[in-house]
């Protein structure tokens, strides 16, 4: 029988197995014939390394970014989980997209370890976990939240 739909109509129970005998097959096909496989080697894999590694020397590079729309966020991404500073200067963004940044950059940064910290009532600093950033204390994100649309 080599009708596919037949067969797999015998296997769901839907007809009845009137010719297909599946001890003749098996006994059909001779062990020694069959060629052994052949193992694949393992290749160990390096351990990535990350921007998160690299050590303050290192650096030697921030980025600013002025994003007009909440789909800018990708490019904020891309540097931050590449360990650059990123400056957002969220100015030119409604006032609705730019708070949906700043809680994506806020989720960015406790993922990967780093810390958000606001320079005006509108731009903001991304600083990756191997980089200090020194001046006034930051402001928490309740104070963020008020402030951040004021003056």
């Amino acid at each position: 029988m080599s009708n596919p739909i037949k067969k797999a109509a015998i296997f769901l129970g839907l007809a009845e197995d009137q010719e297909l005998d599946y001890a003749n097959e098996t006994a059909a096909i001779p062990t020694a014939a069959m060629p052994a496989s052949p193992r694949a080697s393992v290749t160990p894999l390096s351990p990535r390394r990350t921007a998160v590694r690299q050590s303050v020397s290192d650096m030697n590079e921030i980025v600013t970014l002025h994003p007009q729309k909440y789909a800018d966020a990708r490019a904020v991404a891309e540097n931050f989980r590449e360990g650059i500073p990123v400056i957002m200067n969220l100015s030119a963004m409604p006032e609705d997209d730019a708070r949906r940044l700043i809680d994506f950059a806020s989720g960015l940064t406790l993922g990967l370890h780093g810390q958000i910290e606001r320079v005006t009532s509108k731009v903001f600093v991304l600083s990756p976990v191997h980089v200090a950033v020194s001046g006034e204390a930051a402001a928490n994100t309740a104070e963020v939240d008020n402030t951040f649309f004021a003056g």
